[in-house]
């Protein structure tokens, strides 16, 4: 598969050794906004370097393309590229806004293409091995869900796109809530109801917000208890599964996150509490295996899991916490 990679900053960097150590996977331009950063990546690796994203998206030699660019441009970015034949992975969150995602998710539809949205997180082995024990029935019927997710922001981050409104469609939440909202929703099923409070704690970049408390329900009762902040100052990830028979916890992501473990333990009245631990070493290979998803479902031609649609889901979540925090109010789907 012929790969344009589009971006070049942080996440393009995360995704850059993943393209060029997939079997079978070619990656043969890399654009930026400014031809000094698309030429810096390039160079390294060998591949074509260009200015901007039309000349990339309109390419006839390319088969897919890596959308790594601040969300303001993923709607135009990726629809060109669709509507040219091509397979998409775009960044998270899908777009700025819910009609721009929306846009996306009907142009991979109408062109028969397939749009997934960078969901990294459902590729830990953590999380990977949390949901393999839910299906098996490990901890019984699921109830609800906790997760805490943190960082701490960097200096001069009210400068950068990430805290311009005009960029992005949201705040903390948005930006980086958005893994625990998908996985909440991929571990417990549809929401219904949506009860948030945001807040600016620190960081001066209103109407974004630092800080996000949201609570999410099924139709049948299950919840999840998200809160996903920008001044945790540690880097933080947990997240919690509960159900019937026990209990599944997953912490940590490597790195600045401290080891990936795995905690599991069943419902005991009578006997000694048992937990099985497992930790997850080595390199972050989350970025591999979404790829690997990526290519296998152009190959059996289905949907990935991470899909456009979502993407758009979990904008929609997002985006009705807002409307909650906003009107103080719960919002229904």
């Amino acid at each position: 598969m012929r790969v344009g990679l589009i971006g070049a900053k942080l996440q393009a960097r995360r995704r850059l050794p993943v393209l060029q150590s997939f079997p079978d996977t070619e990656l043969v331009v890399i654009s930026a906004a400014h031809m000094e950063s698309a030429r810096a990546l390039a160079t390294k690796i060998g591949c074509e370097a260009t200015e901007g994203w039309e000349s990339v998206v309109r390419r006839s030699d390319l088969d897919a393309v890596v959308v790594c660019t601040p969300p303001y441009l993923h709607a135009q970015t990726c629809i060109a590229a669709m509507e040219s034949g091509k397979h998409v992975l775009c960044e998270k969150p899908l777009a700025r806004t819910l009609q721009e995602a929306e846009a996306m998710v009907k142009a991979a539809k109408a062109n028969r293409v397939k749009l997934k949205c960078g969901f990294n997180h459902r590729y830990h082995p953590g999380v990977q091995k949390a949901r393999e024990l839910l299906d098996q029935g490990r901890i019984g019927e699921p109830s609800f869900i906790r997760c805490r997710y943190g960082i701490g922001g960097r200096l001069g981050y009210e400068k950068e796109w990430r805290a311009n409104p005009e960029m992005v469609g949201g705040g903390q939440l948005m930006e980086q809530g958005i893994h625990a909202v998908d996985l909440s929703r991929w571990f417990l099923g549809e929401f219904r109801e949506v009860a948030a409070f945001t807040a600016n704690y620190f960081w001066k970049t209103e109407p974004l917000e630092d800080n996000a408390f949201i609570l999410l329900r099924t139709e049948d009762g299950k919840i999840a208890s998200i809160h996903s902040s920008l001044t945790q100052w540690k880097n933080l990830f947990s997240f919690e599964i509960f159900g019937s028979d026990g209990y599944i916890v997953v912490e940590g992501l490597g790195g600045s996150y401290s080891t990936e473990r795995l905690v599991s333990g069943r419902r005991e009245f009578q006997k000694p509490f048992a937990e099985e631990v497992i930790e997850f070493r080595g390199e972050d290979r989350s970025w591999y295996e979404e790829w690997n998803e990526f290519v296998a479902c152009i190959e059996e031609d289905r949907e990935p899991s991470g899909s456009g649609y979502d993407g758009l889901v979990a904008m929609r979540l997002v985006n009705a916490a807002y409307e909650s925090a906003q009107k103080l109010c719960f919002v229904t789907l």
